[in-house]
């Protein structure tokens, strides 16, 4: 993914109004990001815990989601799989829900997916980041493979958030 400037992270929202992208908590160390390894940028709003963001660039536009999170799956700490990347977690994947774009959101309708808690699919698929002991299930497929059925998930989330809008 190519570096991204605060303008073009609030710009790039398609589930919740400017004002609410204007007022959201952009992480101040977009410089740092190793953008060459993130695949969609993803952050928590620390200020907001049950708030989460995504931008990915999707047929040359960028698109943004607002998530609404829940705690971690399980306190038990039971073992969850990401629907993005495919990683299992104790404990580490939240229920995120998106607005629908439009009128659907507008009258409450939403889209949930479990994903990854910190919204770091990118850096686990590619190994820089581990969730636990056995988080990743023995695959075939490369890491380029892995990393297209990631953007592939995500893509088709932002598909269904953005469909009827």
């Amino acid at each position: 993914m190519k570096p991204l400037t605060e303008r073009d992270i609030r710009t790039a929202f398609v589930n919740c109004t400017k004002g609410e992208a204007k007022r959201m908590a952009v992480p101040h160390d977009l410089a740092e990001r190793p953008w060459e390894e993130l695949d969609y940028f993803g952050w928590r709003d620390p200020q907001a815990p049950d708030r989460g963001y995504l931008v990915i660039e999707l047929d040359g536009r960028l698109q943004g989601l607002a998530l609404r999170c829940s705690g971690a799956v399980s306190g038990r700490q039971r073992r969850s799989m990401c629907s993005m990347c495919l990683t299992t977690h104790a404990g580490g994947v939240s229920l995120m829900v998106a607005p629908k774009a439009g009128r659907p959101g507008k009258q409450g309708n939403s889209v949930g997916a479990y994903i990854c808690a910190d919204l770091d699919c990118s850096l686990y698929v590619r190994g820089r980041k581990t969730a636990d002991a056995g988080s990743r299930l023995h695959e075939t497929l490369t890491v380029e493979e892995k990393i297209e059925r990631t953007v592939w998930n995500v893509a088709a989330f932002v598909a269904k958030v953005t469909a009827d809008a």
